[in-house]
């Protein structure tokens, strides 16, 4: 079972990035899927899920500006991010699964970072 991230990087604010999460080793269309992060200094926070029905959720804080999306053909899940803000900097999850409270979710990617500065 793997999750590999990929996209992170440098933008400033205002900019947009798109990350993806190739998956392998299990059913992916059997799973729902998140999107956590976790900013310096601070614990997890989930960001976006999508079931397997394809229906999405969102933070408060980024919805209207990302946006979750899974392509079950190519195993991959993808988080489209727009008008990045400074306080979007963090080391960007995939986890398998709905979203949990910290890090108990069974199955983690190793993470991209995410960096939002002028």
């Amino acid at each position: 079972v793997q999750l590999v991230e990929s996209g992170g990087g440098m933008v400033q604010p205002g900019g947009s990035l798109r990350l993806s999460c190739a998956a392998s080793g299990f059913t992916f269309t059997s799973y729902d899927m998140t999107w956590v992060r976790q900013a310096p200094g601070k614990g997890p926070e989930w960001v976006s899920a999508i079931d397997t029905g394809g229906k999405t959720f969102y933070t408060d804080s980024v919805r209207g500006r990302f946006t979750i999306s899974r392509d079950n053909a190519k195993n991959t899940l993808n988080l489209q991010m727009n008008n990045l803000k400074p306080e979007d900097t963090a080391l960007y999850y995939c986890a398998r699964g709905p979203p949990g409270t910290g890090w108990t979710n069974d199955c983690w990617g190793q993470g991209t970072q995410v960096t939002v500065s002028s």
